[in-house]
């Protein structure tokens, strides 16, 4: 038995030795399977950023300012795991470097709030260098939106058809200014081997 377990460390052992780890080009195209991956993600966010980016109506908004907006998140209706917060960050990262829209995040808030409340009340900040409180822009719209998928499987064929929808809307008069949706269909056929 004690000969069996060294073997299997050692086994073990050799086989995580040679092994080797290597970079990747994160923009290449994953297709290791028909779950939800970094090459949808691109796409999704890709796709969003561009279409929000060349609506007239808000083209036309982003010539006389730059809105500030703040995402309200984006609901996962599949039935997946899907780092829903890495695809909003890829869209609120593109979208700030165009240099058209500023982003608030409601998220940080109670950090900020207690920056402030060290740097006024605790006594231990220059009242003179201290930053006012008061002076935080408002948000003009919010962006939402959801991500569904069908799944169909028959055995042999695995089909599985993901929809992204994201929306912006003008926060003072509760009109929707903008919608898109991104579709994704990936198929997967099983060998007829069944590997």
């Amino acid at each position: 038995m004690r000969r069996a377990v060294v073997s299997l460390c050692l086994v073990t052992l050799f086989l995580t030795a040679c092994s080797t780890v290597k970079y990747g080009d994160a923009q290449a195209t994953e297709t290791v399977n028909t779950d939800f991956g970094s090459t949808d993600l691109q796409a999704i966010a890709h796709a969003m950023v561009q279409d929000l980016l060349q609506f007239p109506p808000m083209v036309a908004v982003t010539q006389r300012e730059r809105p500030v907006i703040f995402i309200d998140g984006i609901q996962n209706n599949t039935d997946e795991h899907i780092d829903m917060q890495s695809i909003t960050d890829s869209i609120q990262s593109d979208l700030i470097q165009s240099g058209k829209y500023r982003f608030v995040d409601p998220d940080a808030l109670n950090r900020v709030k207690a920056q402030f409340n060290y740097q006024t009340k605790s006594g231990l900040v220059d009242p003179a260098k201290a930053v006012q409180v008061g002076k935080h822009l408002g948000a003009k719209y919010m962006l939402y939106g959801n991500m569904a998928s069908i799944t169909k499987n028959d055995g042999h064929t695995r089909d599985v058809y993901y929809k992204f929808t994201l929306k912006l809307m003008d926060l003072s008069t509760g009109v929707l200014e903008w919608s898109s949706e991104k579709e994704i269909r990936k198929t997967r056929k099983r060998a007829i081997l069944g590997l």
